[in-house]
């Protein structure tokens, strides 16, 4: 898996969100990720919502993402 495929799971999750996915190692991300949808929502929640795009994605293709999310 490599970062545009990363970021394009969350696009189509979250599609009106603006996203940034970095990485260059294959394993390991880094994701900044803003949303509308975030709005009222606690960071735990919003990164819960993020997790959600990416599926089944962890189990083995996906090591590690790191996550900075935010409202506008």
């Amino acid at each position: 898996m490599n970062a545009l495929e990363i970021q394009k799971l969350i696009e189509v999750g979250l599609p009106d969100a603006k996203v940034e996915v970095l990485g260059d190692d294959g394993q390991h991300f880094d994701a900044r990720v803003e949303s509308p949808s975030f709005t009222g929502k606690s960071l735990i929640a919003q990164h819960k919502m993020v997790y959600a795009t990416l599926g089944d994605s962890f189990e083995g293709a996906l090591h590690a993402l790191a996550l900075k999310t935010s409202a506008p």
